[in-house]
């Protein structure tokens, strides 16, 4: 059998001269308080699980920024897989100069000034960057850079080449690193296009190759595009396209 305890609580009053003890009835917490107290420890569990999901979807949503800022492998390495010497250059150019097309589209007021990569089914529209090798980084941090050395769209005696960061910076908004970065350019497949307004000409080219590795297999493409797989190995993500005469 259970064993109970009951405890009394007396008052020490005078009465007669003499000491009588009475038992006090404890007072009552009223309704309210009780009703208080339990919508606060409702609402302060509810304020933790919504924390947690907050913190979830700043994860997810900014998992990618932490890491290229944390590491920017793409960055440190990129001079050596993408840097020519002089004769590498001219050896790609004459060996190119006459299977290359010297097709240049209409002329169209109409197209911005500035020069943009547009890539609709990955959702790139951003403009592109000049700088050279000794200043790349700033281009990076803008989106998209044409390689310096290299070829242009109306320059086609060498292929333009055009690389971003995949990752990122943390500074970047979810927007702005589809628009301007490389994380999608895996899901670019073979006979999927990528259209440049270059000094108000529309080129449109459609990508012939895929190709996984350290280094640019095939120089006679007109468009390669480029980016890092991860973000301290050496393998790069490369898409080779050629330019359509339309």
């Amino acid at each position: 059998m259970t064993e109970v305890i009951i405890y009394h609580v007396y008052n020490r009053a005078k009465s007669s001269g003499t000491v009588v003890l009475e038992p006090q009835i404890p007072e009552q917490v009223p309704e309210t308080v009780v009703s208080n107290a339990r919508s606060s420890a409702i609402l302060l569990k509810l304020a933790k699980i919504f924390a947690v999901i907050g913190i979830v979807a700043l994860v997810i949503n900014y998992a990618p920024f932490v890491a290229g800022w944390v590491g920017n492998g793409f960055s440190l390495a990129f001079k050596s897989y993408i840097n020519l010497t002089k004769s590498e250059a001219e050896n790609i150019t004459q060996s190119n100069a006459s299977s290359r097309s010297t097709y240049q589209p209409a002329f169209d007021s109409r197209l911005p000034k500035t020069n943009r990569l547009v890539i609709s089914k990955i959702g790139v529209n951003t403009e592109i960057a000049e700088a050279t090798y000794d200043n790349y980084e700033s281009a990076l941090k803008e989106g998209v850079w044409r390689v310096s050395d290299f070829g242009a769209p109306s320059a086609n005696s060498m292929p333009t080449i055009l690389a971003a960061h995949r990752y990122g910076y943390l500074a970047w908004s979810n927007l702005f690193r589809r628009e301007n970065s490389f994380y999608n350019l895996p899901k670019l497949k073979v006979g999927d296009t990528v259209e440049i307004d270059w000094r108000q000409r529309k080129y449109v080219y459609e990508i012939y190759a895929e190709g996984q590795g350290t280094e640019i297999t095939d120089y006679t493409a007109d468009l390669i595009l480029y980016t890092c797989v991860d973000l301290t190995g050496p393998e790069r993500i490369f898409r080779y396209a050629r330019l359509l005469e339309i």
